[in-house]
């Protein structure tokens, strides 16, 4: 089922109400989620390769923290920072100022920035880390079946 972008998501609790989660494609909901949103965005970084190292490990650590208190949504959060860590690392890389197209919608000339370029790799280690987890992965084949 695709995540819902028409809850209200300034109201639900999803660590009470985890029937109301989604996990939809990609990072849906990555900045909308409560109270996941507020534990985990303050540990996302990827400026330099060191801050992101620091950062993945925070993440990763979080979600071995849901994974302990059985909280699959937690998990799925977590996985959802370190793919944006990746994804917005991989931007910054690929195009300076971290704009892909102009106002007039053309797309910026790509760069390779080394820096953003490794940062990006540190967060595709944990994501690929996460990927390949078989307990999430039946974790998040037992959340869709039961709720969708």
């Amino acid at each position: 089922m695709a995540f819902d972008y028409g809850l209200n998501f300034d109201a639900i609790d999803f660590r009470k109400r985890p029937d109301q989660y989604r996990v939809g494609m990609g990072e849906q909901g990555v900045l909308l989620v409560e109270p996941y949103k507020s534990e985990i965005l303050p540990l996302w970084r990827f400026r330099t390769p060191d801050v992101a190292r620091e950062s993945a490990e925070a993440i990763y650590g979080k979600f071995e923290e849901y994974r302990r208190a059985d909280d699959f949504v937690g998990m799925d959060m977590a996985r959802k920072f370190i793919q944006m860590g990746y994804t917005r690392a991989r931007r910054y890389a690929n195009h300076r100022g971290g704009r892909k197209y102009r106002e007039d919608g053309s797309e910026h000339e790509r760069t390779e920035d080394p820096v953003k370029a490794e940062s990006a790799a540190i967060f595709k280690e944990y994501w690929d880390r996460i990927r390949a987890d078989s307990d999430y992965l039946l974790r998040k084949r037992a959340h869709q079946k039961k709720y969708g």
